[in-house]
């Protein structure tokens, strides 16, 4: 058995080596341009999309398809096309969006999208202090705020109210009450930091993570955003409810209202809720209190939301309520609201939330977890060392101009002092100096040389990911065959419009000619000439019946008809094939009137008159365009491929073909 199997073994690695020697024979050569066998069999095997058995007759076939396919691509290039400014723009959008799955870690990406699935099946409410700090701080101004953000929370941890504190001390100004200011603003009272329920993606990611990474009821330690510090308070974390489907009775009450108008309101939302509980239907209630007069309309339904949407006492409500039930009485910051829950759409499986959260993922912030594991990657495989001498002395000869946002490179610095290398690739300070000049910009919290550093940290990564961006085809073959593919695909494009497609629509005077010469292939197989006449009312049959016997034209039947008063005959003129129309299928087709054709589906009596036969005719040009420009079309590409291939001399190596027929 050993033996059996080495012999195999040995038998399958003689046979590889013959094919990948096969696979570097030059199978044709068109236009001096040398195509291998590998080269042929890769793009056969690409369109041969159902995986069958390659035999001869396909193959032999496919050679013929993708010589012309060269020789089209190979004009193409001899007119210059692929120098074009539009196909340039055109092809190289292609090429971004194809190099996008080699810029993404995989499995970070993958971490990322499987944490953003779990956290949409929960929604979470909390409430947070904000101290504000802008992203680039000094560090002893971000340790400032770093450290009276801890003194806020040692004071919430012993005891102290987190409203309170916020009311206090958070630079959200949605937190305390916005004063009336008569003409100019309303009375606005403040939420105490409570931001309601959100879900994925509805804050900002480090906002985010804090959130569902602390324990209800507890208060996270200091998280930094580019908004500055927050200590966030879980209030609650339940199941995701998703989209909500709603309907309401409303009782507005203004924000500050006194107190007796909000007694009034609450005594009677309460009245109308007892009215619905001794039998009253909650439609009925609507229409008659309702003060929301938009949805009162509507049976009190509102536009689906999700819990990011609305005020939490209401997503609150909602969660506790099943589908149809109707809420006691709710107190909103608008007023009172009784709810009848119509509806909920929460997430799906991870599958089917899969492609919506990528899309989502790709606009995020959070995306750049994957970009940065990718740089790294970039730099580790490519040798990058940043030359901390030249980089210090390029600092150093800077000046307070340089936090402008308008600096000028001095000559001194505009060298070639190398910064970094990547690969055999050198970045020097003229390099810097270039990416400076589009990047910078005012800068109030950074130094000179704090900022340097910056703007240096990220002109090594968009070097890095430029670097691996050109390098793309010679470590991917498989991403160079499909830009090739590309190119090729559009070049052949705009090239058939030109030669093939867009002039056989404009040439009325080739077409014409073309159906003139080919207007037998275009026939109506044998057609009736009839008028088909439905009846609607079984009490006017007879009648019209015996109309019809008298043998009047369709005019003078139509005139009659309306001097009889006889409104229900539908009458259908026209020519007819087999196939075309059932009435005129059911009869024999001899000239005369049909006996009577009773339809129980369409509940109605039917006549046919058939005026005569006609053999089969060349349909006009108008009655076959479609298919008439079609062939031209096909006629046009088989004149201009003749054409191309007595422009460019086309060789087969018969002999490796055949073998290539024979071994694949």
């Amino acid at each position: 058995m050993r033996v059996f199997i080495l012999s195999l073994l040995i038998g399958s690695a003689f046979l590889l080596q013959a094919q990948n020697k096969l696979d570097k024979k030059v199978l044709m050569t068109i236009a001096d341009e040398q195509v291998t066998v590998k080269e042929f069999m890769d793009v056969y095997g690409k369109n041969n999309v159902n995986n069958e058995v390659i035999d001869k007759k396909s193959l032999e076939e496919y050679l013929d398809l993708y010589i012309n396919f060269k020789l089209k691509v190979k004009e193409a290039e001899t007119l210059k096309m692929d120098t074009a400014q539009a196909f340039i723009k055109e092809l190289e959008g292609y090429r971004k969006q194809l190099a996008k799955p080699y810029f993404t870690n995989e499995k970070v990406s993958e971490a990322l999208l499987q944490e953003a699935y779990d956290r949409k099946l929960q929604d979470v409410r909390a409430s947070h202090i904000l101290l504000r700090l802008d992203k680039n701080a000094l560090p002893e101004d971000t340790l400032k705020v770093y450290q009276k953000a801890m003194e806020l929370r040692k004071r919430i941890l012993a005891g102290e109210d987190f409203a309170a504190v916020a009311v206090e001390a958070s630079e959200d100004p949605s937190t305390r009450d916005r004063e009336e200011i008569p003409g100019k603003q309303s009375f606005r009272p403040g939420n105490k930091g409570d931001l309601g329920y959100f879900s994925v993606f509805d804050m900002v990611y480090p906002f985010e993570n804090g959130a569902y990474n602390t324990p209800v009821g507890e208060v996270s330690m200091p998280v930094r955003s580019d908004f500055g510090y927050h200590l966030i308070k879980v209030e609650d974390r339940s199941p995701a409810i998703g989209n909500m489907e709603v309907a309401h009775i409303y009782l507005s009450l203004p924000i500050n209202a006194p107190d007796s108008l909000d007694k009034e309101k609450s005594e009677r939302i309460q009245r109308i809720y007892e009215e619905i509980q001794g039998g009253m239907k909650f439609e009925e209630a609507v229409k008659a209190y309702s003060e929301d007069r938009g949805s009162a309309q509507r049976d009190g339904k509102l536009s689906k939301f999700t819990v990011n949407r609305i005020v939490p006492e209401f997503v609150e409500t909602v969660k506790t309520l099943e589908i149809d039930e109707i809420s006691e009485p709710v107190r909103t910051v608008y007023g009172y609201h009784i709810i009848k829950l119509i509806g909920t759409e929460a997430p799906g499986s991870f599958e089917e939330e899969k492609t919506k959260l990528s899309e989502r993922l790709a606009k995020d912030s959070r995306a750049q977890k994957s970009e940065q594991a990718v740089i790294a990657q970039i730099k580790n495989e490519n040798g990058f060392k940043a030359n901390e001498a030249n980089l210090q002395s390029f600092i150093s000869q800077l000046d307070s101009t340089f936090v402008s946002g308008k600096w000028e490179a001095p000559e001194s610095l505009s060298n070639d002092n190398s910064l970094f290398k990547l690969g055999k690739q050198n970045y020097t300070n003229t390099d810097f100096i270039a990416f400076i000049k589009g990047k910078q910009s005012k800068q109030e919290n950074l130094n000179a040389a704090q900022y340097a550093r910056q703007l240096f940290s990220e002109f090594a990564d968009q070097s890095s990911l430029d670097y691996e961006d050109s390098q793309l085809e010679k470590k991917y073959p498989e991403f160079a065959a499909l830009m090739e593919e590309y190119r090729d695909g559009i070049l052949l494009f705009d090239l058939m419009d030109k030669e093939v497609w867009s002039k056989a629509v404009k040439d009325t005077i080739g077409l014409e000619k073309f159906y003139e010469a080919n207007k037998n292939n275009y026939l109506w197989g044998e057609r009736a000439e009839a008028t088909i006449y439905s009846i609607t009312k079984a009490e006017d049959v007879a009648r019209v019946k015996a109309i019809l016997e008298t043998g009047l034209t369709d005019e003078a039947l139509l005139e009659k008809l309306d001097q009889d008063s006889i409104r229900s005959v539908r009458i259908k003129k026209g020519k007819f094939e087999r196939g075309d129309n059932n009435y005129v299928d059911m009869i024999s087709w001899e000239a005369g009137l049909s006996d009577e054709l009773k339809t129980n589906v369409d509940k109605m009596s039917v006549f046919v008159r058939i005026h005569q036969v006609l053999e089969p005719e060349p349909k006009a040009l108008n009655e076959a365009r479609g298919l008439i420009t079609s062939d031209y079309q096909t006629a046009l590409e088989q004149q201009w491929v003749n054409r191309l291939r007595e422009k460019y001399p086309v060789s087969v190596n018969q002999k490796v073909f055949d073998k290539v027929k024979s071994d694949y």
